[in-house]
């Protein structure tokens, strides 16, 4: 059976010394076919097994993942640098995800009555079918599963195209979901290459897209689900604006501002990445965030010390430390880091930039890794201007004592979320996506829940 390009194999490799973990073989139109096939199948009888029983397979799903969760959060370290407790956070947070929507996610889908002259007409939430999902790299299970759970509750079934540095996670997470009882085709993975994942989504069978990933992937997929007339979720990039304002607690916005810039190595589309701080407080809050940043223990990501792993992939550090070199050589100041580390893996020392202006790349472009920019505000409405002054609108933070002026920015800063004194989070209880080019569509919540939803009108005895 021919594969979908020359290249037959993806790779696992582990960042942190360049060696091969794993060859997964990328499938055959035949097999790819079949996964199409048994998703179908699947979907017809998923969508009707009563939403208690699939609340029920999805709370079976929380018990084997925590009886798995050494197993994965290790070989998500291994494939993709997360230090070790951070990738056990990650796979107890999606733990959590199945046992919130197995007790929230029926009555998401209850219909809802709608008053008409004579009450009886009501909405009702259907299932659309296979959702093809295209999935990265950086939160190996979680990204996969806060898209997948509420899809599943909803009655659809989910086609995973995982990242290829990734797939020993993707695998894994296969087995687990098989050992909780789901039944066969309602959750598939597919290893194919970008020809593959363009034939899934002409496929009639497939019903609908969601993509995580870069803006450019998200501008690919998203042309292809559009040609084909099919509905499409995008969660891309993000340039996250962190503002901190004159009144604002330093020592509390430091501390939040380093997890929300460094965590994950910096691989996170929600990442703090520009620094906006009010004039009158930028010489402390720097003074204090360069000294936490030095801190932070880089080194081998099996360690239970280390918070800052090798960034995934070597291109990702090449890119990155370019970004930093155009950045300096626009006038930023480099206070902390700004080079790749010494040795093997794709370490890439935390990285601080101040005196960065709203011309300098680091301003314009999303970094994707350990480095901050330390952008100066004149006022609160320049802190503003800064933050709206992106292409990206994923999520935005302000750190401040003056709740009514928090109130005041919240209500015209441009992102999907703000989160005030406090971290931005990805949480079943609240939506997440963004606007602009941080795409469009949205995750969790209720929201994800009907996202992938037929909204389908029932009016009884409505007589001309």
């Amino acid at each position: 059976m021919t594969a979908f390009s020359s290249h037959t194999h993806a790779v696992s490799i582990n960042p942190a010394n360049g060696e091969a973990i794993g060859h997964y073989p990328y499938a055959s139109e035949a097999e790819l076919d079949a996964a199409l096939a048994r998703a179908a199948a699947g979907y017809a009888q998923w969508r009707r097994t009563a939403v208690e029983d699939r609340a029920s397979l999805i709370l079976g799903l929380a018990s084997k993942i925590r009886d798995n969760a050494e197993a994965m959060a290790h070989m998500i370290t291994l494939e993709m640098g997360k230090p070790l407790p951070q990738a056990r956070g990650e796979v107890e947070k999606c733990a959590q995800l199945c046992e919130w929507y197995a007790a929230q996610g029926p009555g998401m889908l209850s219909a809802e009555s709608t008053l008409v002259e004579n009450g009886k007409a009501r909405i009702e939430y259907r299932p659309l079918g296979p959702i093809l999902a295209v999935m990265p790299w950086n939160f190996p299970v979680w990204q996969v599963l806060r898209g997948a759970v509420p899809a599943l509750i909803a009655g659809n079934t989910y086609v995973l195209k995982h990242a290829p540095n990734v797939m020993g996670s993707a695998y894994l997470l296969l087995d687990v979901i098989k050992q909780a009882g789901l039944p066969e085709g309602v959750f598939e993975l597919i290893n194919v290459t970008p020809d593959g994942v363009s034939q899934a989504i002409k496929d009639p069978r497939i019903a609908a897209v969601t993509l995580t990933g870069s803006v450019r992937a998200g501008m690919a997929i998203g042309a292809q689900a559009g040609a084909a007339l099919k509905k499409c979720v995008l969660e891309l990039g993000g340039s996250d604006p962190f503002i901190v304002l004159n009144d604002a607690n330093l020592d509390e916005a430091v501390k939040a501002a380093v997890v929300g810039r460094f965590a994950n190595t910096g691989q996170v589309c929600a990442a703090a990445k520009r620094l906006i701080v009010e004039q009158g407080v930028v010489d402390a809050f720097t003074e204090k965030f360069v000294e936490a940043t030095r801190q932070l223990v880089m080194g081998d990501p099996l360690s239970e010390k280390t918070y800052l792993g090798p960034m995934a992939r070597f291109d990702l550090r090449d890119e990155l430390d370019e970004q930093v070199q155009a950045t300096l050589a626009e006038g930023a100041t480099l206070l902390l880091g700004g080079r790749k580390a010494d040795g093997a893996g794709n370490f890439y020392e935390p990285t601080v930039l101040a005196d960065v202006t709203d011309q300098m790349t680091s301003f314009r472009q999303e970094l994707f890794g350990p480095v901050a920019s330390i952008i100066t505000a004149r006022d609160a409405r320049h802190a503003l201007a800064l933050a709206n002054d992106s292409e990206f609108g994923l999520a935005s933070t302000i750190y401040t004592q003056d709740l009514e002026l928090a109130a005041q920015l919240t209500e015209e800063l441009e992102t999907g979320g703000v989160f005030i004194n406090g971290v931005c989070a990805s949480d079943p209880r609240v939506t997440f996506g963004g606007v602009k080019k941080s795409g469009f569509g949205r995750e969790l919540s209720h929201f994800g829940v009907r996202e992938f939803c037929n909204a389908q009108t029932v009016w009884l005895d409505r007589r001309a």
